[in-house]
């Protein structure tokens, strides 16, 4: 009973050095901490909408870099919720600065996961900490009901449904709405 103890562990702590375990899972694929926010979420059948789009604006290239960065990453299901006809034209070659614009939106520079973040709501008075994105404007996170929530310009707001998914350059954070500048 004691090797196959000393076995588990051994196996674990080879799986963990080598970057053989998925630290969790999004859209159906493992996402692993050893692997950037490009390689990981190409893999995400939820993420299938934002993968085009980060490809059409030509930001594969930057976020494949060392970043860190943190992305508030919208599902699919986010972006079918705007209005008909919205992610076609985003993704048109002439929209391009307008995609790219809505895009690096859901980018801060930085890597902050759950924690760093529902501490500096907690402490901040008011509960609402800014964030300032890679597009210029900032994003206000708050807490409500134990959910951080991220709010835009506009004053949209989104839920963090996944958070944490750590990459080797910053974290992914799951949103359930497409944030607007």
């Amino acid at each position: 009973m004691k090797f196959r103890t000393i076995a588990a562990a051994a196996a674990l702590a080879i799986g963990v050095a080598t970057g053989a375990m998925a630290q969790v899972m999004v859209g159906g694929a493992p996402m692993y901490s050893t692997k950037n926010i490009i390689e990981n979420a190409v893999n995400s059948k939820d993420h299938t909408t934002l993968v085009a789009a980060v490809k059409a604006a030509g930001l594969v290239q930057t976020l494949s870099g060392p970043g860190p960065f943190t992305v508030f990453a919208p599902t699919n299901e986010a972006f079918a919720a705007l209005p008909p006809g919205t992610v076609d034209t985003l993704l048109k070659p002439e929209n391009k600065g307008q995609l790219t614009s809505v895009l690096t939106y859901h980018v801060v520079p930085g890597r902050y996961d759950l924690n760093s973040l529902q501490n500096a709501v907690r402490t901040t008075p008011g509960g609402r900490v800014s964030l300032k994105t890679a597009q210029g404007e900032p994003l206000t996170i708050s807490e409500s009901g134990g959910t951080l929530m991220v709010t835009d310009s506009k004053g949209g707001s989104a839920a963090v449904t996944i958070p944490n998914v750590f990459q080797s350059n910053g974290v992914i954070m799951v949103v359930n709405k497409v944030l607007l500048p």
